[in-house]
């Protein structure tokens, strides 16, 4: 069972968790939802279509302007508190490694903290467990927040990727975070090149059996560009085959731009592996 916030998962109910970038200069919408109106659309949008998480982000992962913790709380926290009053069951996730943001935005009413660049601020696992709030445990690495790996090597990618998650989960919980509110995230792009993305999706069995809850972010990112070679905005069809078998191996939260099309994806491996029934079922039976 897997607890966020109001929201109670079972353990083959996938999850969508929809984007929504508090950034000018976000890699995919390059500052779409950067003000309020235009963000607070998204929100509603997204939850329309089926997301049951909106993962509020500051700061974009690449490198850029630097961001101070106050700018990122200025973009954050006012916006938390604003879905929260719209959309009261709505599990509300910050993306941060900080834990002054991740206090200011637990006050405001987030349930989730998605650190995507693992455990880089320790400090931010004990805010979630004073607040009582979730935590994503991601695999970076070891990279710095905002840095984009060179020449990173590894002797078995995954075996890292489970040292490293597996670890920062039961050191969340040692420390007072629900268990039932802990994921774990192999962390695509982070730290890695294509092939070592490529990889852990290959591999995400090994992390689902961990019977830890896997979190996926798979969305329009390199490895899948470079797969393909299909620059930013060609990158759905390609997000969406990995978001497939994602699910097949049993990731269960999946972190997206698109979400209609992602819970289609979902909604058909799911039937395909007897955990849905279809929709409408006429074929045959008239």
């Amino acid at each position: 069972m897997l607890r966020l916030g109001r929201r109670e998962f079972g353990a083959h109910e996938p999850v969508i968790m929809a984007i929504v970038n508090r950034t000018p200069d976000s890699f995919y919408d390059r500052g779409a939802t950067f003000h309020d109106e235009p963000a607070l659309a998204r929100v509603d949008q997204a939850v329309a279509e089926g997301a049951a998480i909106v993962d509020i982000g500051g700061v974009k992962a690449g490198p850029g302007e630097e961001v101070t913790a106050e700018e990122e709380a200025r973009r954050t926290v006012g916006f938390v508190a604003e879905v929260r009053r719209r959309h009261p069951d709505v599990v509300i996730s910050v993306d941060t490694w900080r834990h002054e943001v991740g206090e200011a935005v637990c006050e405001a009413g987030a349930d989730l903290l998605n650190d995507a660049w693992g455990g880089v601020d320790p400090k931010l696992a004990e805010v979630a467990a004073r607040y009582g709030a979730g935590l994503v445990c991601t695999h970076a690495g070891g990279a710095e927040p905002r840095t984009r790996p060179h020449r990173v090597e590894y002797a078995d990618v995954m075996a890292d990727i489970l040292r490293v998650t597996v670890g920062l989960a039961e050191q969340a919980v040692a420390l007072g975070v629900p268990r039932e509110s802990v994921l774990i995230d192999p962390g695509h792009d982070f730290g890695k090149n294509t092939r070592h993305s490529l990889e852990a999706t290959r591999r995400l069995g090994e992390m689902t059996e961990t019977g830890w809850p896997v979190l996926v972010s798979l969305s329009n990112k390199d490895f899948v560009g470079e797969t393909l070679d299909r620059p930013v905005k060609e990158r759905l069809i390609g997000t969406l085959a990995t978001t497939a078998v994602s699910a097949w191996l049993g990731a269960q939260v999946y972190r997206v731009h698109e979400v209609a099309e992602t819970r289609q994806v979902l909604e058909m491996v799911a039937a395909i592996a007897g955990h849905r029934a279809p929709a409408t079922a006429r074929r045959g039976l008239a």
